[in-house]
């Protein structure tokens, strides 16, 4: 029948798709937040910060190559190193991609309380030190309805939407880095010394990068790699689509913070230096001092934008995610059941919708919840060069599409830098986004219990590695320097070396202790989706 065929997207709409995750709120308070933390060196952690991301994106982009399907990266590590890893990586995964769905709507809600004209004066009270009020709650409630059924009759409408909201996310940014650069551009204060440039040392660039939400600004790569079963030549298409959204997105964050920097007057920073600067709504700020009014309007029209068109694209992709879980038998299966329509999970989204107003209840901040996103996302991503690499020594025969040669040089890399972005998390930041990952694991035990009666001994074989990791991951962030909330026992840069040097060691040890052998179930959805 013609309304049971499953809509397919191409790569313009899976670029656009991306962007539309890309360009979300990090754009609207990311270099506000790093240049009041790291000053000028701030364009060094948006830096740092695409290196990162893009190292872990390309050891997912030959997974996700490999296997094509929609919440791919819940299942991954399942693939390599068994149900119980597998359930750790896409829970962590699943809880940042759900948080990211009341951030968005906590970011519009949050432009709307600095809305400068007299009739918004009922806006004010949305935002009280800094956090949602009662009365931004009920907005907030409202717009993650909207995100929802938008995404909640067909991929169609959701990719339509998308495509037009994306091409003005895409213009707006741009528009602002070319108005507030010929209106005012103070090249001064970049400095004309290091110590000037990077007034605060080379450790607020590592802080800025996790805390400012930078990571979190480039974490959405994986929205094309979720819907890989949705897409046209999945087995290119990702590739592309990967690579393209991330470059563009790299481009326009760092030419935005170069903006802002430049932007600031620098009498205002003779007074109270970087760490004294403090927009509630820093591009539309900047746009009011200069008098450039019209932009201040499309600003605070893109507050909307941006996180509608963010919040939106992140349903689709926590809805698929949470069905994905379902396919190890480890969540109830009615959570991944498609509509007969539309073949979409409507079920994992009311599910995901009911778990965000939970969160956005007791989470009421940006700045928290993007450190909470970050450090769950990048637990993660640990899987990541570990999985790719287990794969390539048990399965070399399978079919890569993408199979880069420095691979085996790059996912360790990978590893390091995703292990020291979690420790810039800082604490206890660290260990409150490890204990809600470890709250998941009840419900892993109750239905392997209960219902998989699967070699426990086994999994736990191939999931020590990550156990112990994190565990280590908590003492490190606990004793480490007071740059990143720790006792100072372990100074800096001495934090790093240990983290870097113990990083290798569980790298090796998860390859290590991958499964020997590739299960069933697995091999015969390896052989369903290769290309004949």
């Amino acid at each position: 029948m013609e309304g049971m065929k499953r809509h397919k997207i191409g790569l313009f709409s899976a670029i656009m798709l991306a962007l539309n995750s890309l360009i979300g709120s990090g754009w609207l308070f990311g270099s506000g937040s790093a240049a009041k933390i790291a000053g000028p060196a701030a364009i060094l952690s948006w830096i740092l910060g695409a290196v990162i991301i893009i190292a872990i994106a390309l050891t997912y982009v030959e997974l996700g190559a490999m296997f094509p399907e929609s919440g791919g990266m819940s299942r991954y590590a399942q693939y390599s190193h068994g149900s119980l890893l597998g359930f750790v990586a896409a829970w962590a995964n699943w809880i940042s991609l759900v948080t990211l769905v009341p951030m968005e709507a906590v970011a519009a809600v949050q432009y709307m309380s600095s809305w400068p004209w007299s009739w918004a004066n009922w806006t004010k009270n949305f935002i009280k030190d800094g956090n949602i009020t009662f009365a931004g709650l009920g907005v907030v409630f409202i717009f993650m309805c909207i995100f929802t059924m938008i995404n909640f009759w067909s991929v169609k409408i959701m990719t339509q939407f998308t495509n037009l909201i994306s091409i003005f996310k895409i213009l707006l940014p741009t528009l602002t880095i070319v108005v507030l650069i010929c209106s005012g551009f103070h090249a001064q204060n970049f400095g004309s010394n290091v110590h000037e440039f990077m007034p605060y040392g080379t450790r607020s660039i590592f802080e800025a990068t996790s805390v400012s939400g930078i990571i979190m600004s480039y974490d959405a790569f994986q929205t094309v790699i979720n819907m890989g079963g949705e897409l046209k030549n999945p087995r290119k298409n990702i590739v592309r689509g990967v690579l393209i959204s991330m470059i563009i997105t790299a481009a326009i964050y760092i030419m935005l913070q170069v903006t802002f920097i430049g932007a600031v007057e620098p009498s205002t920073l003779a007074k109270v230096g970087w760490h004294g600067i403090d927009f509630t709504s820093p591009f539309a700020d900047l746009a009011i001092i200069l008098g450039i009014n019209w932009l201040v309007i499309l600003l605070y029209l893109d507050a909307f934008v941006s996180p509608f068109g963010t919040g939106v694209a992140f349903v689709a992709t926590a809805s698929r995610a949470l069905a994905a879980m379902t396919h190890t038998r480890h969540l109830p299966k009615w959570l991944g059941r498609l509509n007969q329509k539309y073949l979409i999970p409507r079920y994992a989204m009311i599910a995901d919708l009911i778990l965000a107003v939970i969160l956005v209840s007791l989470f009421r901040n940006w700045n928290l919840l993007a450190t909470v996103i970050t450090a769950s996302t990048l637990i993660a991503y640990l899987t990541g060069p570990v999985t790719v690499m287990t794969l390539r020594k048990v399965k070399p025969n399978l079919d890569r599409p993408f199979k880069p040669r420095y691979m085996p040089y790059l996912a360790p890399i990978a590893f390091i830098l995703t292990s020291l972005s979690i420790y810039w998390s800082m604490w206890p930041t660290t260990i409150q986004v490890i204990l809600v990952i470890a709250l998941g694991l009840p419900i892993y035990f109750y239905y392997e219990i209960h219902y998989q009666h699967s070699n426990l001994k086994e999994q736990l074989r191939s999931c020590w590695w990550m156990i112990v990791y994190l565990i280590f991951m908590s003492i490190m962030s606990y004793v480490g320097s007071d740059g990143f909330g720790g006792q100072n026992w372990i100074k800096y840069p001495f934090d790093f070396v240990v983290i870097a040097v113990a990083s290798l060691g569980f790298y090796y040890w998860g390859i290590k202790t991958g499964l020997r052998k590739i299960d069933l179930y697995i091999e015969k959805d390896s052989k369903k989706i290769k290309l004949p």
